[in-house]
């Protein structure tokens, strides 16, 4: 069914009750620019006799269906025009049944739908109870996130004693958040038909709920950062304020239009008359720019904030659009590491952050520095606990810098990401650079790497916790508790230079899981097998870790070095452990059991030997049994191919010289 073009909907006649999701628009110069969506799908659902199709059919034709034009009881899709609305957005309207043997057709139409319309008829009381016994409960069970809005059909059959929309729908809305409107229209006598469908449009285009807290009646977490971070991008003198220049240039680079001095004078004496601190002698504060934005939203204007913030790249959860990542293509044996041009920007903005200037960042200091990106992406795992911090639990530059490279080896879009919530201008070729392959590496017998990724396996109770917390210069008790992998990122200086060292605990339970994958080995450049000295059970279950980890190596050609590592070398020794990790380790042809002890803090340089196996990625390299019978016999292999092709080289020598030698005889005679 296709709608005939018709001119914007006109300001209704009768006010649609929004609650607090806002009203009339600000008469202020900012003008706004749709989201660019291709397309918004309406569902309209309710029980029967509600008025869906009637409200379908005449927003299709314009006119009311009459009784002779034998409507259907569930009408096909129409689609509005793209001019219908002044967002130049098609609409396309879904008409459906609540019929239950339609159900599994309607739940569908619902999942598929970007905005639902939710019909009740205001002749009849018990349809508009069933949106609170029924129909929003049953949209919640099913997880819809589109959202709804409420529409009264049949308003020309409204009881005028009935209590108002307002008294009706308020506590409904307090209850089912996910309603953006509500609204009563009549089909047949052409009221607000248009405006249902604008206000479905505009919940998609322009939704409240990213933005704004209804409860708190407040601008929500998020978007105050990104507010944040387009303000200090548009304070361009960085003196705390947007002046009458900076405001026109704010005003072009979003709206294409420049604001007269006029209009500049009433924007800020709007600000100032509610918010004094909102402007002061150099101009607009952020105070004051939140606040305009708040009052964007609480009159109807959220056009105003969303084209804003797409303006500078935010989608619709309020974080950067995925296509401003680039996609990053490499080998699984690839890892990226942050450019020298990257790490001198961090640098700037620790020192920029380290407000006390003690050289270490304070969790409020941190917090501020990420106080422009959507959340503190340090906040979780496995970045909470992987640095070392000070007494006062600051973040020296050293480990500012590793949590930035562990964020990169592990999600570098990620990374990339939250380089730009903080400031960064560059392009992501200036901010990563992609390493060669660890393969390539092997052969070559050298690696250009700054950032080492060591997995540490072994039994429970061997040590691994410790060798971490003694990296990050701390005791084994302070280690915070943790389900799964464990990281801890520091640098380690070795023949003049620091490089990157990260530490990823590999729990003996996920041994089996992690190595069902063929590529898991691919990110690592050394391992390191830790066992208790004392307890020889502890080193029978290390020695049959390190075997499934080379057997995985020679099946996958990701073998990584290895080394062994015999942990409480303070406590009494089991002298068959020791006998026994040498002997596998001289099979092996790896190197000799490192001890150490990290009560006694004697690490034996582990750290340092650690990332000397990494450089030298050919070397300490295990080999199992199948590994040597499979190499002996490629050796075999090749040694009969040569002496085959010795064979037929003579063979080919001596047909040739007989060929010279009957040719000359021939001649001869």
């Amino acid at each position: 069914m296709a709608a005939a073009p018709r001119d914007a909907p006109k300001p209704p006649t009768k006010k649609p009750y929004r609650g607090r999701r806002g009203g009339d628009a600000m008469g202020v110069a900012w003008s706004s620019r749709a989201a660019a969506k291709r397309d918004v799908r309406v569902a309209v659902i309710g029980d029967h006799g509600t008025g869906k199709s009637s409200l379908v059919a005449t927003i299709a034709t314009g006119r009311f269906p009459d009784q002779d034009d034998g409507v259907a009881r569930v009408l096909p899709p129409a689609r509005l025009p793209v001019d219908y609305f002044p967002a130049r957005v098609p609409v396309t309207i879904v008409d459906t049944s609540s019929s239950p043997e339609h159900r599994a057709k309607l739940i569908a139409e619902c999942q598929a739908a970007d905005a639902v319309v939710l019909t009740y008829a205001c002749d009849r009381p018990a349809t508009l109870e069933r949106l609170s016994t029924f129909w929003l409960p049953e949209l919640r069970r099913l997880q819809l996130k589109a959202p709804v809005i409420v529409v009264g059909c049949k308003l020309d059959l409204r009881d005028e004693q009935q209590v108002s929309l307002e008294q009706v729908m308020a506590p409904i809305m307090q209850t089912f958040r996910e309603i953006e409107t509500c609204i009563e229209c009549s089909a047949l006598r052409q009221i607000q038909v248009p405006e249902v469908f604008y206000y479905a449009q505009k919940a998609v285009l322009h939704p409240t709920a990213p933005l704004f807290d209804q409860e708190a009646q407040s601008l929500k977490p998020r978007c105050v950062r990104a507010l944040k971070r387009i303000f200090i991008l548009c304070d361009h003198d960085r003196d705390g304020a947007l002046s009458d220049v900076e405001l026109n240039d704010f005003q072009v680079k979003c709206f294409n239009a420049p604001l007269q001095p006029t209009e500049i004078a009433g924007v800020k004496r709007v600000v100032q008359e509610k918010m004094p601190e909102g402007v002061n002698d150099n101009g607009l504060t952020l105070t004051g720019f939140l606040f305009l934005h708040a009052l964007f939203i609480e009159k109807g204007r959220l056009e105003t904030t969303w084209t804003v913030l797409r303006k500078f790249g935010y989608d619709n959860e309020i974080k950067l659009r995925d296509d401003l990542i680039p996609t990053i293509k490499r080998a699984p044996d690839q890892t990226l590491e942050l450019t020298g041009q990257a790490i001198d920007f961090l640098r700037g903005i620790f020192n920029m952050f380290d407000t006390d200037n003690d050289d270490a960042l304070l969790p409020a200091e941190l917090d501020d520095l990420f106080s422009t990106a959507p959340e503190n992406p340090w906040s979780n795992n496995p970045y909470v606990d992987c640095a070392e911090r000070n007494v006062l639990g600051g973040l020296s530059l050293e480990g500012f810098l590793s949590k930035w490279a562990l964020m990169t080896l592990l999600d570098p879009a990620n990374s990339f990401a939250n380089l730009i919530y903080v400031g960064y201008s560059g392009d992501f070729g200036s901010a990563f650079t992609t390493m060669r392959k660890r393969r390539v590496d092997r052969k070559k017998q050298q690696t250009q790497r700054n950032v080492f990724q060591c997995y540490v396996f072994g039994p429970r109770g061997a040590g691994k916790t410790a060798l971490l917390q003694s990296f990050l210069g701390r005791q084994p008790s302070d280690a915070l508790p943790m389900n799964g992998e464990r990281f801890a990122a520091n640098t380690v200086e070795l023949s003049g230079s620091r490089k990157t060292l990260v530490f990823r605990e590999i729990p003996e339970d996920d041994v089996r899981p992690l190595l069902a994958d063929r590529e898991s080995l691919a990110p690592c450049d050394v391992a390191v097998f830790i066992y208790d000295s004392c307890d020889e059970f502890s080193w029978q279950r290390t020695r049959d870790l390190l075997v499934e980890v080379a057997t995985h190596g020679e099946n996958t050609g990701y073998e990584v070095p290895c080394l062994i590592v015999a942990a409480k070398d303070d406590l009494d020794q089991s002298p068959l452990a020791l006998q026994e990790s040498t002997r596998v380790s001289q099979d092996m042809g790896i190197e000799m059991p490192i001890p150490i002890s990290v009560r006694l803090r004697d690490l034996n340089n582990i750290f340092c030997r650690i990332v000397h196996a990494a450089q030298q990625p050919h070397l300490s390299i295990p080999e199992t049994e199948a590994g040597k019978t499979r190499r002996q016999y490629r050796q075999l292999l090749n040694r009969s191919l040569m002496v085959v092709s010795v064979g037929a080289a003579v063979a080919v020598v001596g047909i040739a010289a007989y060929r010279v030698y009957a040719a000359r005889k021939n001649t001869s005679s």
